[in-house]
């Protein structure tokens, strides 16, 4: 039986893996009480006495939680944007090469992916790693994901009383291009330059939608949305991670579809001309807390879809 701790357990993803364990009978939590969880000592203790950590905090308290660590056993799992691009952590997404997924249960420091980063990757990659797009592509990607993206503090934003009428329509934000996913992006894609990236916020709790405009101009050697499909339907087997094809709803998409899931579904629509790829899962899930669990069931060498909803 493996020991877990979940540094962060009171923020959105860390309640939400808290939830995917709590009826496991193969791990052992490590809880501290509310008045312990920002104490350095108390949780220095728990991160040197587990196999197991999440780290479900913002940048600068990872970075710390990780200097806290003395044991040589313990394997450490961020979900924050800290060690994305550190090149002494695996990256956590299995299903973008078997190196990825080798590395990744062999880990002792792995670094989840952030939720908008996970879709435009899981595109784009694909296509630099076998040539069909040049890594000096210039893409566009927008991310349409529901506000429990944002956290407690956006949740209470649209499910309080007396909201701003704003909230009833979609909003773009990160507007000065500067979001902290891009780095990740174009590291993880291959790129050399990051997307233009437009994500936007509506009023739905939980899901996300990710598309990556092409011109059939973009990609090389004549290939066309059929090419595009027979890759990814090569790669993306599932379970957790799958290409679909005509999976639309009466030609709509919609960004809710997967919510409560934790798998991905990849598609391409259009045509030779133009086309869109499109990745949909839930940005709590596949986004976060989901793929968290995904990465330490492939660390302690079970099926990497115990104790998810596939």
């Amino acid at each position: 039986m493996k020991r877990v701790f979940i540094d962060g357990s009171a923020g959105t993803t860390g309640l939400r893996i808290g939830e995917r364990l709590a009826a496991r009978d193969d791990i052992e939590l490590i809880t501290l009480a509310q008045e312990e969880r920002k104490d350095a000592a108390r949780r220095a203790d728990a991160l040197n006495a587990c196999d197991i950590a999440f780290l479900c905090l913002p940048d600068a308290a990872a970075r710390e939680a990780v200097s806290l660590v003395r044991s040589d056993r313990a394997v450490i799992l961020d979900t924050s944007t800290a060690h994305r691009t550190a090149p002494d952590w695996t990256y956590g997404f299995p299903e973008l090469s078997a190196e990825h997924a080798r590395r990744i249960a062999g880990s002792k420091r792995i670094a989840v992916p952030g939720c908008h980063a996970s879709g435009f990757i899981a595109l784009v990659r694909p296509l630099v790693e076998e040539g069909l797009l040049s890594p000096d592509a210039r893409l566009v990607c927008h991310s349409l994901t529901g506000y429990s993206g944002g956290g407690k503090k956006m949740i209470a934003e649209y499910e309080g009383e007396g909201r701003s009428p704003l909230l009833g329509a979609p909003r773009q934000y990160a507007l000065g291009q500067e979001h902290k996913h891009l780095a990740e992006m174009r590291a993880e894609t291959g790129l050399s330059s990051p997307p233009v990236f437009c994500p936007i916020v509506a009023d739905f709790y939980s899901g996300m939608e990710v598309t990556v405009g092409l011109f059939g101009a973009d990609l090389r050697g004549g290939a066309g949305p059929e090419d595009v499909k027979e890759l990814y339907a090569a790669r993306y087997t599932g379970p957790i991670v799958r290409f679909a094809d005509g999976t639309d709803e009466g030609g709509f998409l919609s960004a809710a579809a997967f919510s409560g899931k934790d798998t991905m579904e990849i598609a391409v629509c259009g045509n030779k001309e133009r086309m869109i790829l499109t990745a949909r899962y839930d940005n709590l899930g596949k986004g976060a807390s989901g793929a968290a669990v995904e990465c330490m069931n492939m660390v302690m060498g079970i099926d990497p879809t115990t104790g998810l909803e596939v």
